[in-house]
């Protein structure tokens, strides 16, 4: 088996030297490209073939990985003469690990699938450390077959590869992810600024909530108790003591003029929810007001929720 590997960045330097060391000791070749070729020098010392271009690289190989900075990118590496399409072979599995557009891949799936290959968007999650340290996330859109029978070579970049959907469903899990990550950073710096401008000093504020319900759970694992079930009653903290507390936060923001523009829209969902009658029931069920206004619902059969506890709590 050959396996190519294009984008020797921050990411997927790491990325392709754990694929040297996963699949080379059972005499698989890795073969290499990049923009410049001084990126590669350390792979080809340790077994990998320089590929002078995406074209020459998928005429040798069965399965193909890239980590790229963007859509651009990608179609870059993907289309013209010296694209992967203009040579890619029937049969052959492409694994993009970038964060791409779900739009983009769904699109040159359609040109993939006329040469007779496989794309797939896995985007990676777990940061150059994890691209070091192969404790990284893979969420894959495509074929589901296609991606069992390249799972152990998945194996080999990120110890957590998984088939997420059809394509683009990767992407979408990756924006997904990073979006909630970045909201709920410009949140904590809105707090902790509403805090410390009230007098508290930083570290005794994190040391605070690191001990309360939002530190000890992760903000995704209580997604389980009433979203995921669409379920909010009985009640765990009722959406009324949402409203009150949420109200004396902006208040005393704008005592100190601390700008609070997440906390008064979260405060104008929680008034909503009062004025729809919803004050004994869980504070939560603010979320049901997005997701009227997406035209969705969302509720996870409780046996399938049981299930993925259980396959968290083994797996960790």
């Amino acid at each position: 088996m050959k396996a190519g590997f294009i984008g020797l960045g921050t990411m997927g330097a790491h990325m392709a030297a754990n694929l040297q060391k996963g699949i080379q000791k059972d005499g698989h070749t890795v073969v290499v490209h990049d923009m410049r070729k001084e990126a590669a020098a350390p792979h080809i010392k340790n077994g990998a073939v320089w590929a002078d271009s995406p074209a020459a690289l998928a005429a040798e190989c069965d399965v193909i990985f890239s980590s790229l900075p963007g859509p651009v990118e990608f179609e870059a590496v993907s289309y013209g003469d010296t694209g992967l399409l203009s040579k890619i072979k029937a049969g052959a599995a492409y694994f993009d690990l970038t964060t791409n557009s779900p739009t983009t891949v769904r699109k040159a799936h359609v040109d993939y699938e006329k040469k007779g290959a496989f794309l797939f968007d896995a985007p990676v999650s777990g940061g150059p450390r994890g691209a070091a340290t192969g404790k990284l996330a893979i969420w894959c859109g495509g074929d589901t077959d296609v991606f069992d029978k390249w799972k152990p070579v998945l194996d080999a970049i990120g110890d957590q590869a998984k088939y997420i959907g059809p394509i683009g469903a990767g992407s979408v899990a990756k924006l997904v992810h990073n979006c909630y990550g970045y909201i709920a950073t410009a949140a904590a710096a809105e707090v902790f600024s509403m805090g410390v401008k009230a007098g508290i000093e930083p570290l005794a504020i994190w040391e605070a909530v690191r001990q309360g319900a939002i530190g000890r759970r992760g903000a995704f694992d209580s997604l389980t108790d009433q979203f995921l079930s669409n379920k909010y009653e009985p009640p765990a903290f009722a959406l009324r003591l949402a409203h009150k507390d949420v109200s004396l936060a902006t208040a005393l923001g704008r005592e100190l003029n601390v700008p609070m523009r997440l906390a008064n829209l979260a405060l104008a969902d929680l008034s909503e929810g009062l004025n729809r009658g919803w004050g004994n029931r869980d504070s939560r069920s603010i979320m049901v007001l997005q997701t009227e206004r997406a035209g969705i619902e969302i509720k996870v059969d409780p046996q399938r929720l049981t299930e993925a506890l259980e396959n968290k709590a083994k797996n960790g």
